[in-house]
């Protein structure tokens, strides 16, 4: 039998082959499609198609040939397409489940590259239901051990960020920045919103995953404040894009990324939306926050005392008059000093 169908090609009714239940191939661009069924129309179907074939017992008795497709699914849908009845087969014979899944995704990777995405899930079968090891994806793929496993990282990716990458919107060097911050899942999705509306380049996204991991770092060697952190996380969470608290020793600042004109009027909102506020309660809380001690004095101390001791801003920010004893004298003698001739831009 297997001598009847080796190296012979067969027109079958195209009803008759169905699809691969091991192809890897989930995603078939539609245009491409077209453009294929076009060229089928008008040259044929110029490789024929790589089936099994198999004998289905029928309800009555019945014996029903159908041939299950290994290789060539984007030629059997474009042929349908074309209007096609019958397609051109050849019909190999003896290969189990993991054959032909190894066919179909040798046949995709010659002919048209799996997407990224499909490439890892295919490999990932190989290893999870037939028990291959990297190594020997590897070497039946023509790649190395590290390229297989490096691969199969991409499905510890965010659904999203694999539907992206499965589009296009991003490239599989792309997935590199992103997966160095695998421990950080909400980096990761702000990382891949940056990439595809700033259109940053891998080298680009590479330099803010490193920062993004030295910040990291450097906030564990010195112990950042957990309520600093928290707030971080919880503003990040509320704008939906990186933010960014330096604690300074006096105070500190904020920064926000932003990825159009249309995320700052949203942060402009929400600021909007406390308006009712005081504009310097902030300024105010702190000055309050750090009146010294010596405002208050003993009920023994003098009025007078009182007066002549009490300089709080000088006592606690110890503001220094920086001017040598001659720009002193000049500016006291001065009388003009506040005209507006005198200053210059």
């Amino acid at each position: 039998m297997s001598q009847l169908y080796s190296n012979s090609i067969f027109w079958v009714d195209i009803e008759k082959v169905k699809p691969n239940p091991f192809q890897p191939r989930r995603e078939f661009d539609e245009t491409r499609l077209r453009d294929l069924a076009d060229s089928i129309r008008t040259y044929g179907v110029l490789q024929p198609l790589t089936v099994s074939r198999i004998e289905v017992v029928t309800q009555d008795g019945g014996i029903v040939v159908e041939y299950e497709l290994i290789a060539g699914e984007r030629r059997l849908r474009a042929s349908s397409l074309a209007g096609l009845s019958q397609v051109p087969v050849i019909i190999r014979v003896g290969d189990d489940n993991m054959a032909k899944l190894e066919l179909a995704i040798i046949e995709n990777l010659q002919r048209e590259d799996l997407n990224a995405v499909e490439r890892a899930r295919a490999f990932f079968r190989l290893a999870e239901e037939f028990k291959f090891t990297h190594s020997q994806i590897g070497t039946k793929m023509g790649k190395s051990r590290e390229y297989v496993s490096n691969t199969l990282r991409l499905l510890a990716l965010p659904q999203e960020i694999l539907d992206g990458l499965s589009a296009g919107k991003i490239s599989e060097g792309h997935t590199r920045p992103i997966l160095m911050l695998a421990d950080r899942p909400e980096e990761q999705m702000v990382l891949f919103k940056e990439i595809m509306f700033k259109k940053m380049t891998v080298r680009d996204a590479e330099k803010v995953a490193r920062k993004i991991a030295f910040d990291r770092v450097r906030k564990k060697e010195y112990m950042i404040d957990p309520e600093i952190a928290e707030i971080e996380g919880k503003l990040q969470e509320t704008l939906g894009t990186r933010v960014h608290i330096e604690r300074k020793e006096q105070g500190g600042q904020i920064t926000i990324d932003f990825f159009t004109n249309d995320d700052l009027r949203t942060i402009l909102d929400m600021i909007k939306a406390t308006d009712n506020r005081n504009p310097n309660e902030m300024l105010e809380k702190f000055m309050s926050s750090q009146e010294p001690a010596a405002l208050v004095q003993p009920a023994s101390m003098s009025t007078e005392n009182q007066i002549l001791n009490t300089s709080p801003i000088e006592d606690d920010l110890h503001l220094v008059d920086d001017r040598t004893p001659g720009e002193v004298a000049k500016t006291e003698e001065d009388l003009d000093l506040y005209n507006i001739k005198n200053f210059s831009l």
